[in-house]
């Protein structure tokens, strides 16, 4: 019962063979914790996966919106677990368009290397209490 589409297969476990978790642990932890939508509704994670359904998944901070292509229990490599499912035009557009304002917020904010000293600090107080006025 590896590949077919009468195969009836729970959400953790299609989630786990298609490689969007590590684990059946983390993939029922984001079932449950609403990280999944099921047809555009939370369901559980003993949920039969269907093809042709759509499915809505939050990795970190991008959104995917994918839609079931066939039915697998086994987890295999990555080029045949990415033949499971096919994501969305609006959901890749919308994935590069968060990633590139990230990567452009992350350049207008850097990180510091170190703590401000206190000159540093005045300058930082002193800058914002004009831009304030």
């Amino acid at each position: 019962m590896s590949e077919s589409k009468t195969a009836k297969v729970r959400l953790d476990k299609w989630l786990w063979a298609a490689r969007f978790f590590k684990t059946r642990a983390l993939a029922k932890a984001a079932i449950e914790g609403g990280k999944v939508l099921y047809d555009g509704q939370r369901c559980k994670v003993s949920r039969t996966v269907d093809v042709g359904a759509t499915l809505q998944v939050r990795q970190g901070h991008d959104d995917k919106i994918v839609v079931v292509l066939k039915i697998s229990e086994q987890r295999k490599g990555a080029p045949e677990a990415q033949l499971l499912y096919e994501e969305t035009a609006e959901s890749i557009k919308k994935r590069m368009d968060e990633a590139e304002r990230r990567r452009k917020f992350a350049q207008a904010n850097p990180l510091f290397d170190h703590k401000p000293n206190k000159k540093e600090r005045r300058q930082i107080h002193k800058f914002r209490e004009d831009t304030l006025l």
